[in-house]
């Protein structure tokens, strides 16, 4: 999952992005002029959206990206705790709302129920082949034997899976696992594919020839 998180704060910033890059590509900007740039050349999973930021509201961002039809979900962070505030903001298109401070578990815990919501899998365990994958637990398993995957892996796994039977191409792998400076080998998305097949099964990962990679269920 690519995130977006946009917060003026340093050490939150800095707290949440170094937090969430255990699991996932952050790019951590603090403006809403960066923010607009970036979502303009990179197609997000999800934002972090601070209300009170240098260049204005992160309200104003919202209201504009909901009224262009985009639908990425959002969720507002802000010490703004009055209940008009987090009415404005829901009304405003934020799918989920949290108070500063918060706990960084519980941050990502409420970050992958929305995408699960976001992804319409309300069930969080489901099969691929002979493998089942739990998103909510972030656990693979093959008849009762648990696979171990490194954070690196998992995330790859996850792509595919929210993403059955559909063609991915190495550039959106590239851009869903890895933040803007992000140093990339020529061949890391081939590595982690290869890991993957070890682990799941030479089948589990399909190539299609000039296009990408495919995963069916």
């Amino acid at each position: 999952m690519r995130i977006l998180l946009v917060e003026d704060e340093p050490l939150l910033g800095e707290a949440v992005a170094t937090h969430l890059k255990k699991l996932h590509a952050v790019d951590w900007l603090q403006t809403l002029e960066a923010a607009s740039g970036a979502m303009q050349a990179i197609t997000y999973d999800l934002m972090l959206l601070d209300l009170n930021l240098p260049d204005g509201g992160g309200l104003d961002l919202l209201r504009s990206l909901r009224k262009s039809g985009q639908r990425i979900p959002v969720i507002v962070i802000t010490a703004r705790d009055q209940i008009r505030d987090r009415i404005e903001g829901l009304n405003s298109g934020a799918d989920d709302y949290v108070l500063k401070p918060f706990d960084l578990d519980e941050l990502t815990a409420r970050i992958h129920s929305l995408q699960r919501r976001a992804d319409a899998m309300p069930n969080p365990r489901f099969m691929i082949g002979n493998i089942e994958v739990d998103l909510a637990a972030r656990t693979v398993w093959r008849e009762a034997q648990e696979i171990r995957l490194t954070a690196r892996e998992y995330a790859v796994l996850e792509y595919f899976a929210r993403r059955l039977g559909a063609i991915v191409s190495k550039t959106k792998l590239e851009e869903a696992l890895y933040e803007f400076g992000a140093e990339i080998e020529s061949n890391t998305v081939e590595v982690y594919v290869s890991r993957l097949r070890k682990k799941l099964g030479s089948s589990a990962i399909r190539t299609v020839r000039g296009l990408g990679y495919r995963m069916d269920p």
